[in-house]
């Protein structure tokens, strides 16, 4: 088995991050679409809200999984870095296999996420296709 080397878990990193300030981006978007549909709601009580704030309550609760398992992903690559630093290598490498399960447990949420939301977004565009048919 080849060693793990500290520069092996910093290259996620960069990667992780990115993908980090992706899902934040994400849920900033969401937190601003539901609050927007609330005061529409508000207003006028139309019902067929319920079912978009169902849909992204849903978006959301994934989007907050997915930032947990990408936090936590982060947090065991630096706790690698410090195993490795120590000499605990055999560790590092279960610690560091940890990481990389949580980082595809969190990509994985994500293609599950872009799937409701595609099919929200087919929903609306049925919606306009029926209407200009009309």
């Amino acid at each position: 088995m080849e060693e793990l080397t500290l520069t092996t878990p910093a290259v996620l990193f960069s990667a992780i991050s990115l993908i980090m300030l992706a899902y934040t981006n994400r849920f900033l978007a969401y937190a601003a679409v539901i609050r927007n549909l609330h005061d529409i709601y508000l207003e006028r009580q139309d019902h067929s809200l319920l079912r978009q704030i169902k849909n992204l309550k849903l978006r959301l609760n994934l989007t907050r999984w997915m930032q947990i398992f990408g936090i936590s992903s982060l947090l065991f690559c630096v706790v690698t870095m410090f195993l490795i630093y120590v000499h605990l290598n055999t560790m590092a490498v279960w610690v560091f296999g940890l990481a990389l399960i949580l980082l595809i447990i969190s990509l994985s949420l994500l293609i599950k996420e872009i799937q409701i939301s595609t099919q929200a977004l087919q929903h609306h565009i049925a919606d306009i296709e029926e209407h200009l048919e009309k």
